[in-house]
């Protein structure tokens, strides 16, 4: 899977969409450190322990680089950056009951802001599976030549990670 290139100073707005959001019922906001545990079983549960692993740098950072979508207190999906790689957008994932809402939009458009404010004017996004999505919510471009990118030579018993 390629990775993609985002221009962070072009970004559309997150604003009116986090708000459209919100009076649907879904807040996107950041992840807190006493809900590490949770939010990692969620990961877990719904995605991978991959990914569970691939987001726990998020919380050694200031701020916290891992937004969290929550329905009815309920957590149903998650965005991390600057977790497996400085400048990176990834792992991220909704739960699929949930998805085609724009949430994964929002989590997405949430963590690039959130690049885009410790000074990139770039960020990259890993190992992409939906790269239409991630041209239409943000204009990313593909990056030529970046398979297997920063997932070459993994542990045989770790499985690729996979957006959705």
């Amino acid at each position: 899977m390629p990775d993609m290139l985002v221009h962070l100073l072009k970004l559309p707005g997150a604003a009116p969409l986090l708000h459209r959001l919100r009076e649907e019922g879904v807040v996107i906001r950041r992840a807190h450190p006493f809900e590490m545990m949770a939010i990692r079983h969620f990961i877990e549960k719904h995605f991978s322990i991959g990914w569970a692993d691939e987001v726990m740098p998020c919380y050694s950072r200031q701020p916290i680089t891992l937004f969290i979508a929550i329905r009815e207190g309920q957590m149903i999906g998650f965005a991390a950056y600057e977790a497996t790689m400085r400048g990176f957008f990834g792992p991220t994932g909704v739960m699929e009951a949930e998805r085609g809402k724009d949430i994964g939009k929002g989590l997405l458009l949430a963590s690039l802001h959130g690049m885009r404010e410790m000074g990139y004017a770039y960020g990259v996004i890993g190992g992409v599976g939906p790269a239409e999505f991630y041209s239409k919510a943000c204009g990313a471009v593909l990056i030529p030549e970046s398979t297997p990118g920063i997932y070459a030579n993994m542990l045989k018993s770790v499985s690729p990670p996979q957006t959705d």
